[in-house]
């Protein structure tokens, strides 16, 4: 009885340590994921329209139609890149993912307070580099760090009904992803009185 208690207590077991093994290694194996899928459709550090979603012709599985959708599929390693997104009517979300699809930042137009998304992306140490004289405070300016060269920047714009779908495509549309080409402002010394 023991005997037979211990084989079904270890196939349990071993069972749990390749259910774990192989759904942690799946995604560091995986020859499809998002930046894989979105390549061959995306320019570098440019923002590119997706297709509205359909279940037949779907570059991503579970897109949602209410949804418009650009990305910008990013590299730091020549330099940081400048982000804008104008806020659509009903409401506007850009998540930044690296090249493994791991998410570490979100925004919406809700927290952003502004009628255009605003930002900065580099590199921490491309961050460490800024100027600390700077008079632009981080209250006027936000940067993300990414913690890889390259990523992926996932932009939505919702519509509220379907024929609101061109005013949330036309948002995307004019969202900016480029690198930055004016060095960060240095600020000026102050002046004495003479």
């Amino acid at each position: 009885m023991i005997r037979l208690l211990f084989t079904i207590v270890a196939g349990v077991l071993l069972g749990l340590v390749v259910h774990l093994v192989s759904v942690l290694a799946l995604p560091r194996i995986a020859t499809q994921d998002a930046y894989s899928r979105l390549t061959p459709m995306t320019k570098l550090n440019a923002v590119t329209q997706l297709p509205l979603a359909d279940p037949n012709t779907s570059p991503m599985p579970f897109m949602d139609p209410a949804f418009a959708l650009a990305i910008c599929r990013y590299d730091l390693s020549s330099g940081a890149l400048k982000l804008t997104v104008p806020v659509s009517q009903a409401y506007t979300s850009v998540s930044f993912y690296t090249r493994n699809e791991i998410a570490y930042y979100a925004i919406n137009d809700r927290s952003a307070g502004k009628k255009v998304i605003e930002l900065d992306l580099m590199t921490e140490a491309q961050h460490n580099d800024l100027p600390e004289d700077e008079e632009v405070t981080a209250a006027d300016r936000l940067i993300i760090d990414s913690p890889s060269n390259t990523g992926l920047i996932v932009m939505k714009a919702f519509a509220a009904e379907p024929g609101l779908m061109p005013q949330a495509q036309a948002s995307l549309a004019a969202a900016t992803c480029a690198p930055q080409t004016e060095p960060p402002a240095k600020a000026e010394a102050p002046r004495g009185r003479r």
